[in-house]
């Protein structure tokens, strides 16, 4: 699991229009009831020349209108505005044997200190909703947002950046290229992600009204909790993380889908420690403990006796079942455990690389032991192992190459799948085994020559 985490980078200030353009080279446009009307003539200009200098800018957008602000003849520059199909326009500056500048509206129009917009505020039908225009990089940001109000953040040398307050209280900051352009890369993060007050951080949103979305997961979880706090712990590309301590002093993390909002799963605190270094409002060194103790029932139950020292748990899409690497305590040996609400089963760490799970907490050497004692079954006790490997599996049986401390040739062993410390079925030579997953690669088992 990888989380998202806050970064810091240079961004400009959302753009300061009045300082940019010279208030003598742009004239106000006159107002049509109640709306500032548009020059004919500067719409015709716009219509001519915006399109060639938005192509050569990189922007995603295909002008469906333009208008002609004004001309800084000392400067070499002329301003323009550009309405998009695509939602979101621009305001364009162009400068003789130099590469356009591209603002999207919300920047441009965006009020300064003062209270007032800059001479390059976008005043076109098209642009009338400018926020609009983010919609479709939220979507394809994977995020679930009704957007109720938005505001440009800021843009560095290759990004730009947007907030986002989506109705029911949560918000996102929105990562695009920049100019802005549909077929690059975005990226869409939870305003909880970011630190307030930092240079890329929400201000549309109240970071309490966004946690409010834990009592929604609460009550999907059906956990009985009685939330005493809550907190966000992290966010990976599918996935969002809360914790919750509870008034009966128990705790969980609840994973929600950021794509569609919904409850996903309820962790509990004494499995947690695999998110984001697992729970921090409830005594999870408590909770584990008794967990420990209570897979060493179940583990024991299953036929594999084991005093849980330590445990780790694995991911599944199944919700019914729990997998769960066991670490015994005083003893090498170890397993891979799958409990169900009726039972489970426990492969031991030499089986359970065959059913699709490997061991982490149990050293590879302290199995060698155990095929050594297989192989005496086949006659074998010549072979001390000294050497391992899975070289390949049907769906019914599993094959372990295996090399002898005395540098002789060594031997295959078979298992079958999906049975608990099962006894090896099947004996073959590497010669026999060639043509099972490539045959035998360890060094002693090489053919020489």
């Amino acid at each position: 699991m990888f989380p998202m985490r806050p970064f810091a980078i240079g961004l400009s200030a959302a753009l300061a229009v009045a300082i940019l353009v010279p208030a003598a080279v742009i004239s106000a446009p006159k107002e049509e009831k109640g709306k500032p009307a548009i020059d004919a003539k500067a719409r015709e200009a716009g219509m001519k020349e915006a399109p060639a200098l938005i192509q050569a800018s990189g922007a995603g957008c295909t002008v469906s209108d333009a208008r002609f602000i004004g001309e800084d003849k000392k400067a070499g520059s002329k301003y323009y505005e550009v309405a998009c199909n695509e939602g979101m326009g621009f305001a364009l500056i162009s400068k003789k044997d130099a590469a356009p500048q591209l603002y999207t509206c919300l920047e441009s129009s965006q009020p300064g200190p003062d209270g007032k917009v800059g001479g390059l505020a976008c005043i076109l039908p098209g642009n009338a909703n400018p926020g609009a225009g983010l919609a479709p990089y939220v979507k394809k940001g994977g995020a679930n947002c009704d957007i109720e109000n938005t505001r440009a953040i800021g843009s560095s040398a290759k990004n730009s950046y947007f907030e986002v307050a989506c109705k029911g209280g949560a918000g996102y900051v929105v990562q695009t290229v920049a100019p802005m352009n549909i077929n690059g890369e975005v990226s869409v993060n939870s305003c909880l992600l970011y630190e307030e007050g930092g240079n890329v951080s929400c201000k549309l949103t109240n970071r309490q009204t966004q946690l409010n979305v834990v009592d929604t997961l609460n009550g999907a979880a059906n956990t009985n909790c009685a939330v005493k706090d809550r907190r966000y712990v992290l966010s990976t590309k599918s996935d969002n993380y809360f914790e919750v301590s509870c008034q009966d002093g128990k705790g969980y993390i609840y994973q929600q889908t950021a794509a569609t909002g919904a409850f996903a799963r309820a962790i509990p605190c004494a499995q947690a420690g695999f998110v984001g270094g697992g729970c921090t409002m409830t005594d999870a060194v408590a909770a584990q403990t008794e967990q420990a103790g209570f897979y060493s029932k179940l583990a024991t139950k299953a036929g594999f006796p084991c005093d849980v020292e330590k445990y780790g748990m694995l991911p599944t899409t199944d919700p019914k079942k729990e997998i769960v690497e066991l670490k015994c305590k005083g003893s090498d040996v170890g397993g891979i455990a799958v409990f169900t609400a009726t039972g489970g089963t426990v492969f031991d760490c030499v089986t359970a690389e065959l059913n699709g799970y490997r061991c982490s907490f149990t050293k590879k050497d302290t199995q060698y032991a155990r095929l050594t004692k297989d192989l005496v079954g086949f006659n074998k006790a010549s072979c001390t192992v000294s050497d391992a490997r899975i070289i390949g599996a049907t769906d019914t049986e599993g094959f372990v190459e295996v090399a002898c401390s005395d540098g002789l040739p060594g031997w295959v062993l078979g298992y079958p799948i999906g049975v608990a410390k099962p006894a090896a079925k099947e004996f073959l030579s590497c010669v026999q085994a060639k043509g099972i997953g490539g045959g035998c690669k360890l060094p002693t088992n090489k053919v020489k020559g």
